[in-house]
Parts: C-alpha cells; sequence; structure tokens
C-alpha cells in the first residue's frame, strides 16, 4: 500500500507540472483547451469550467492537455494551428520546463532541510587530504583544472580516479593554494576518497534555491553526457520503464521522504530530457515539426505529422512493454 500510494504521488505531481506546463501557455495564448486530463483510459472524474472539461482518469501513469486544433485543421481563431509558430512552441517546450522547475523546487527543498553540502571541508585526522597539507575551513576551488562549484562535483571526479594522482586547488584566506593527492579506495564502493568532508549548512534560503539550480543543471549534463555516450556505442542503454520506477519509489519511500522527494526530481529531470529528445510522438518531434514549418514558411501537411506521431506513438508503446519485461526480471518482480 505505502509503494502504491507512494507512486501514485510521485506520478501524479510529475504530470501534474507536465501537462500544466502545457495548459497554462495555451491559456495565456488563448487558445481553445478541451481537455486537461491526469491519468489515461476511462473517465472517472470530470468538472467543467469555462471550455474546457478538468478530468481523472483510471491509469495514473499519464496524462494530457486535448486542444483545438492540434492534430487537424480547424477554423477557429483559438485553435492551436491558426496561432503562430512561436506560440505553438512555447506550449509544446512548457511541458519540459516545467518538470525541470520541478526538479529545483523538489531539490530546494531538500536541500532546506536537510542541509546544502558546501565546497567547504573538514578534514579527517590521518587522511590523505590532511598528509598533503589541506585544512578544514578550506574551499575546493578545482580538481586538475577543473573548475567545481558545487559538493557532488567534487565526489564524482575523485570518486573516479582511485590511487591517481589529482590536483587539488582550495581557497584559503583568499589565496589559491594547489596540493597533489592520490586518492585511496574505500573498501565498500571501491570509490576514490582522500579524508574530507562537506561543511553543511541547514535551512538557508538562498543556498538551497542555489543548490536546486546547480543540482538540476548538473544532473542534466550527466544525462546528456550519457546519452551521447550511448549513441556512440561506449555506454549501455540502461533504461528503466514505469514498472521499474514504481519499484524504486516503493523502496525510496521506506527509506524516508527526502530519499522519495529526491528520486522525484531526478525522474522529473528524466522525463524532461527524454520529452525533448526528437522522438516521433514525444514534445521534441512536435518541435522539430514546429521549426521546419518556420524554416519553409508554411507548416507540414497535418497528415503527414499525424502519421509520424502515430508511427512512433506504437514503437513507444512497445518499447515500453519490453522494457516493462525487463524491469520485472531486473527486480525480481515475478
Amino acid at each position: 500500500m505505502q509503494t502504491l500510494l507512494a507512486s501514485i504521488l510521485v506520478f501524479g505531481m510529475l504530470v501534474f507540472f507536465h501537462e500544466f506546463g502545457h495548459f497554462i501557455i495555451a491559456k495565456i495564448s488563448d487558445i481553445k483547451v478541451l481537455e486537461f486530463s491526469l491519468g489515461m483510459g476511462p473517465r472517472l472524474f470530470k468538472v467543467k469550467h469555462g471550455d474546457t472539461d478538468y478530468s481523472i482518469r483510471a491509469f495514473p501513469l499519464g496524462g494530457f492537455v486535448k486542444m483545438e486544433g492540434e492534430d487537424s485543421d480547424s477554423v477557429d481563431p483559438r485553435a492551436f494551428n491558426n496561432k503562430s509558430v512561436y506560440a505553438r512552441m512555447g506550449v509544446v517546450i512548457a511541458g519540459p520546463i516545467m518538470n525541470f522547475i520541478l526538479a529545483i523546487f523538489l531539490i530546494a527543498v531538500i536541500s532546506f532541510f536537510s542541509g546544502v553540502a558546501t565546497t567547504t571541508i573538514d578534514v579527517m585526522p590521518g587522511g590523505p587530504a590532511e598528509m598533503a597539507g589541506l585544512r578544514d575551513g578550506d574551499t575546493i576551488y578545482a580538481i586538475d583544472d577543473t573548475r567545481i562549484s558545487m559538493w557532488d562535483e567534487v565526489v564524482n571526479y575523485i570518486g573516479q580516479r582511485p590511487n591517481k594522482d589529482v590536483n587539488v586547488s582550495v581557497k584559503r584566506n583568499g589565496d589559491i593554494l594547489n596540493f597533489s593527492i592520490k586518492p585511496e579506495i574505500e573498501a565498500d564502493t571501491n570509490r576514490g576518497v582522500i579524508g574530507i568532508k562537506s561543511v553543511i549548512l541547514k535551512h538557508s534560503l538562498g543556498p538551497s534555491i542555489s543548490s536546486g539550480f546547480k543540482r538540476t543543471t548538473w544532473m542534466t549534463k550527466m544525462m546528456l553526457n550519457g546519452l551521447v555516450l550511448i549513441f556512440k556505442g561506449k555506454a549501455e542503454a540502461d533504461l528503466v520503464g514505469p514498472v521499474g520506477i514504481v519499484h524504486l519509489v516503493g523502496e525510496a519511500a521506506k527509506v524516508g521522504i527526502f530519499n522519495l522527494l529526491y528520486l522525484a526530481a531526478i525522474v522529473s529531470i528524466n522525463l524532461a530530457v527524454f520529452n525533448i529528445l526528437p522522438i516521433p510522438a514525444l514534445d521534441g518531434s512536435r518541435l522539430v515539426f514546429l521549426l521546419i514549418e518556420l524554416i519553409r514558411g508554411k507548416p507540414v501537411e497535418p497528415e503527414k505529422e499525424g502519421m509520424v506521431h502515430f508511427v512512433g506513438f506504437a514503437i513507444l508503446m512497445m518499447l515500453m512493454i519490453f522494457i516493462a519485461y525487463k524491469d520485472f526480471i531486473r527486480f525480481n518482480l515475478i
């Protein structure tokens, strides 16, 4: 029951923010919105306000905003197809943007209550950092000439270099000092460590909001870099579908609310990145068609665009079924 409730909460929040992005920009652009739905499948509840039906449907794994003239020509001046290219692009991109905003908000909330890990350090006695000359209160400035702006970068960079010399630059009393340090191997993780820990700031609004922006940007870059490596054949695609996410949500909920919110932030960023890829039936594909229209000066025929999205949607559904099967096996759910 805990897993079910946590999953409904996480999926509902992600879908609501994504679809609300499309919805609110459509309303601002005076586009007629016919329905704003949370969930897919049979309709369980509906209320009408103005032109729009607000509904909840049976399966909480999706949602949609249905607009007049979205997938066909309409003579209504408020129809999606009769608005400017820039207005339509704004509606399309607003969904992924709202998922990024949600991630920033969630990480900021977590940071405010649990604390922001800064790049100012405490040095553990007897570790490589102390032996090299680092002191409590030093601030990590750069590692191997790579500028450091957040604690995650320190952990990630040093963790990948066990037994390899790294050049750590720190700020101390306004000066930049350089130290050569060889990370030790941490027995439990086989990752590199040098014997430092972050000074934590708690209940600090400004740093918490900054942490939300920085961590969301950093995770987005990591995901995009991962996609590049996959396309180059240098990394394997390790996809997790809704079934796997439900399992992970349940596990996170057992640990605590902050773990659940952090997982929700990660999934929200994944959803945003995935949606802006030029894959048929997703927001990124619709943006491509709008860019083509902007360049050509006229839209692609709705029937052709609709067929591309239909085929893409069918392929996505087959991929989701395959991923769901892999999730059942991976997490021993069958």
